[in-house]
C-alpha cells in the first residue's frame, strides 16, 4: 500500500514538474480585418489622406485600411471609393454598386454626426430624403483670389480695394491693366464658375421642367448678359482663359494673373507659394438685380461605400468613417486640403488652436473655409439657387467650356453657343 501511495505521488510530482517546464500555449494573433479604399484625388489632397489613414491604422488593431490602385471596373469593388466627376457617374451608372453611408453607420451603431447637406450642396451624395448616400468629403466652392502684391504695384491697396461687384472689379482691372499687368483676372473653371455658380448667386434658374422632367436652360438673359460681360473682358485683356484648372491656378501663382475665380479649396496650394501674399474673398455680383448675392453652390469627391460586402467589413468602415468625422481630424483634414467642414465640430475646430494641425506653416489660417461657408450660407438657398442635379453634372462642363471657347476665341456669339449647349444636352442627344 506504502508503495502505492509513493508511486502515485511521484506520478503527481513529474506531471507538476512538466506543467511548470511545458512551452506556454501558443497565443492566437489576432489578424485585422482588411479594408480597401480607391482614391482619384489631387496628388496634395491624396497625402492627407494617407496621413489620415496612417493614423486611423495606428490606433486600430481590429481594422487596417489600406490604398488601392487597380482599376475597380475591371476588378473587385474596393470597400471605399473616392469619386468625383466623370469615375463617379460611371460608378453611379447602371445597376447600383453603392450601399447607403447611413444605412451602413446605423447598422454599425455608429452615429453618423456632420452638417445636415445643404441645399446649396450636390445633390449627388444625398438621397431624396436628405440622408447621405456618401460622405462628401472634398466640397468647395468657386471663390476669388487676389495676389495682393499685384495690387500694390499698381498703386492699390489690397486692404481697401473695391471687388464686392462686377462693376468694382472692372474698375480694379482696369487700373492693373493700365499699370502693365498683362492678365489682370483669369477664371479656373470657367462653365462651373460663370454659369451654374453665377445663376445661383444671382437667384437665376439654369434648369427648367419640360414634359416632367429636369432640363438644361442656362441660356436666359442673365447667363447671356453676364458671358457677353466675360467675353468683352477678354476683348480688353482684363480677362485670360486657360485650357484647364492647373494652367490657369498656375499662371495665377506665378504672378503673371493678379486674380483668379477658382475652387475655396485651391487656398491651400496658393498658400504654400513662399513669398506669395495671396487673399481670399466673395465673388463679385451684380447690384443691380434685386436680391443679390444669394448663394453659391458646393460639389467635389464623395466617399461611397461598395455593396455586397460582409457585415464585419461595413463595420471596419463605420469605425473608419467615424475617425475621420472626429474634431481633430477633421480640423487636419480641413487645414491640409481646404475642403469645406463635413461637421460642427469640424467647424469650430478648424477656428481653434490645433498646432499639430498647422501643417503648412500658415497657423490658423481658415480664410478660404470661413469665406465660402458666408458665400454658400448668406441666404438660404431657393428652388432657384439650389444645386441642379442636371446641371451639376462633369459632362455639362464640359460642353458648357467646349462652347463658351467659341465664344472667347470670337467664333460663336454669346447667345448662339449658349443656345448650341443646352441643344446638345437635351434629352436624346
Amino acid at each position: 500500500m506504502c508503495k502505492m501511495v509513493r508511486l502515485c505521488c511521484s506520478v503527481v510530482s513529474m506531471a507538476l514538474t512538466a506543467s511548470v517546464f511545458a512551452a506556454p500555449a501558443p497565443v492566437k494573433e489576432t489578424i485585422a480585418q482588411r479594408i480597401e479604399i480607391f482614391q482619384q484625388l489631387p496628388a496634395r489632397r491624396a497625402a492627407a489622406l494617407r496621413g489620415l489613414i496612417e493614423r486611423f491604422n495606428a490606433q486600430n488593431k481590429a481594422y487596417q485600411v489600406a490604398l488601392v490602385e487597380h482599376d475597380w471596373h475591371a476588378q473587385k469593388t474596393p470597400h471605399l471609393l473616392i469619386l468625383s466627376g466623370d469615375g463617379e457617374e460611371a460608378f453611379l451608372a447602371g445597376k447600383p454598386r453603392f450601399r447607403p453611408l447611413h444605412v451602413v453607420m446605423k447598422e454599425a451603431g455608429a452615429a453618423l454626426q456632420t452638417l445636415r447637406p445643404s441645399a446649396a450642396m450636390s445633390s449627388t451624395p444625398v438621397d431624396a430624403k436628405g440622408l447621405l448616400r456618401a460622405l462628401p468629403i472634398g466640397m468647395s466652392t468657386p471663390v476669388l483670389y487676389v495676389n495682393r502684391d499685384a495690387l500694390r504695384r499698381a498703386g492699390l491697396d489690397p486692404d481697401h480695394a473695391r471687388l464686392s461687384t462686377w462693376r468694382d472689379l472692372q474698375n480694379t482691372l482696369a487700373q492693373l491693366a493700365d499699370s502693365g499687368s498683362t492678365c489682370p483676372y483669369t477664371v479656373a473653371e470657367p462653365g462651373r464658375v460663370m454659369v451654374e455658380n453665377q445663376s445661383a448667386w444671382h437667384n437665376v434658374p439654369v434648369a427648367l421642367v419640360r414634359n416632367r422632367k429636369a432640363q438644361p436652360a442656362f441660356n436666359g438673359f442673365f447667363q447671356v448678359r453676364h458671358v457677353a460681360q466675360m467675353a468683352s473682358w477678354v476683348r480688353a485683356r482684363y480677362l485670360h482663359v486657360f485650357a484647364n484648372r492647373a494652367e490657369a491656378e498656375q499662371r495665377f501663382v506665378s504672378g503673371e494673373c493678379a486674380m483668379i475665380a477658382a475652387p475655396s479649396d485651391s487656398w491651400v496650394d496658393f498658400r504654400r507659394q513662399e513669398g506669395f501674399d495671396v487673399a481670399v474673398t466673395r465673388l463679385p455680383y451684380y447690384d443691380d438685380l434685386p436680391g443679390a448675392p444669394q448663394n453659391t453652390l458646393a460639389d467635389g469627391p464623395s466617399l461611397w461605400v461598395s455593396a455586397g460586402k460582409k457585415a464585419i467589413e461595413y463595420k471596419g468602415v463605420a469605425s473608419f468613417v467615424r475617425f475621420w468625422l472626429q474634431a481633430e481630424n477633421q480640423a487636419a483634414w480641413q487645414r491640409e486640403t481646404g475642403y469645406l467642414p463635413l461637421n460642427r465640430a469640424g467647424l469650430l475646430a478648424a477656428r481653434s488652436d490645433l498646432p499639430e494641425n498647422d501643417v503648412d506653416n500658415t497657423g490658423n489660417d481658415v480664410d478660404n473655409i470661413q469665406v465660402a461657408v458666408d458665400q454658400l450660407t448668406l441666404k438660404p438657398a431657393t428652388s432657384v439657387s439650389a444645386a441642379q442635379a442636371v446641371v451639376g453634372r462633369e459632362t455639362v462642363r464640359q460642353v458648357l467650356d467646349e462652347e463658351l471657347a467659341a465664344v472667347w476665341a470670337d467664333h460663336k456669339a454669346t447667345k448662339a453657343a449658349l443656345d448650341n449647349a443646352v441643344a446638345r444636352l437635351a434629352p436624346g442627344k
